[in-house]
């Protein structure tokens, strides 16, 4: 008699057993997807998990570019002052707004220069998205405004970023716009002070 007890203690056991682990397998996998969703700002410490976000961001040391975006059908929009002011508080409306750091910076009558380091929540085309798509929804205008795509290039040493700063600036003078950087008026050689460089790229 006790041993048919046993027996049926076992097999009550087994059974158990049995459909805890049926429940972790259909169930196991949804339960640990909150946690994925509960973390909603996406830095560049994700813990024990990766987020895809995440993976699609460098190191932040990494993130300063110089960029260009050019005008569609390179239309001088931007040889009207009114129009190049309205860029000009774009781009310094976003920077307040944390959304990147602004190193440098010239507005040409069709392009723009910049410097630029995005925030760390921020891709560099989300960035860039902010600058055009902002200008254009202000601006109001019925036809396209920019070339949809925009140039980049990633600075990585203190010589390159003085380079692309010195190229920035000079450009109003090797177009033969002026005489000095600085009479230049929608340029960081005449609007002081900007956002410093990352410390790797201060020389």
């Amino acid at each position: 008699m006790q041993q048919s007890n046993n027996t049926k203690g076992t097999a009550k056991q087994a059974v158990l057993l049995f459909l805890s682990l049926l429940l972790l397998l259909t169930e196991g996998a949804g339960a640990f997807r909150p946690l994925m969703k509960v973390r909603k700002n996406v830095g560049f410490s994700p813990g024990l998990f990766v987020y895809a976000s995440a993976m699609r961001m460098a190191p932040q040391e990494t993130r300063t570019y110089f960029v260009t975006a050019v005008t569609a059908q390179r239309r001088p929009l931007f040889k009207a002052t009114t129009t190049a002011d309205l860029l000009l508080q774009t781009i310094f409306d976003y920077r307040a707004q944390g959304k990147f750091q602004l190193h440098a910076f010239v507005i040409m009558p069709d392009h723009f220069h910049a410097m630029l380091t995005p925030s760390p929540n921020v891709s560099l085309e989300k960035a860039m998205q902010f600058i055009k798509g902002g200008f254009s929804f202000r601006l109001k205008s019925k036809g396209e405004v920019w070339m949809r795509s925009f140039n980049e290039v990633q600075i990585m040493t203190p010589e390159k970023a003085l380079g692309c700063r010195r190229y920035i600036e000079n450009n109003p003078v090797e177009e033969g716009l002026i005489d000095q950087p600085q009479e230049w008026p929608h340029s960081s050689a005449s609007i002081r002070p900007l956002d410093e460089l990352p410390l790797h790229l201060r020389g």
